[in-house]
């Protein structure tokens, strides 16, 4: 990959492997969400997809995701418009955006761990959703998840 690629490329000039580099490995995405019906806003909560890894914020089975969990989104170009879900901290919706990557984004650091070392993930702060019924999902949400 070109050095600091995200500066001098659009997000649809990326190829597969540079956007794919793109997401900081914070599993945020990962955590349930719900919407509220009449204004639209998205709360995060603290509970994981059953597949993902909490302690390593990545998927068990990222290749079939898809697949495996019906409401998993690709977080595509196709879906642009639709990035105010992911966190403000989302190197997708940043970029998207017109804002810079975060010092703490591993392509910025050179480090898989810095993401975490900010407390950006979910890493420690998350369950599986399995743990709880989904009436009583309203109960998990958080907000150091800033949307």
């Amino acid at each position: 990959m070109t050095e600091r690629f995200w500066e001098n490329k659009s997000l649809e000039q990326m190829t597969d492997s540079e956007w794919e580099s793109l997401c900081d490995g914070c599993a945020l995405c990962c955590l349930q969400k719900l919407e509220d019906a009449d204004s639209g806003r998205i709360y995060y909560t603290d509970l994981a997809c059953h597949l993902l890894n909490i302690d390593k914020c990545s998927c068990k089975n990222y290749k079939n995701r898809l697949k495996l969990v019906p409401d998993c989104l690709k977080i595509t170009l196709d879906a642009i418009d639709e990035f105010h879900w992911l966190p403000n901290s989302c190197a997708y919706r940043r970029l998207a955006e017109g804002r810079s990557l975060a010092d703490w984004h591993p392509l910025i650091s050179g480090r898989r761990e810095s993401v975490h070392e900010a407390g950006i993930s979910a890493r420690g702060r998350a369950i599986p959703d399995s743990l709880v019924q989904q009436q009583d999902w309203e109960d998990h949400i958080v907000h150091w998840v800033k949307c």
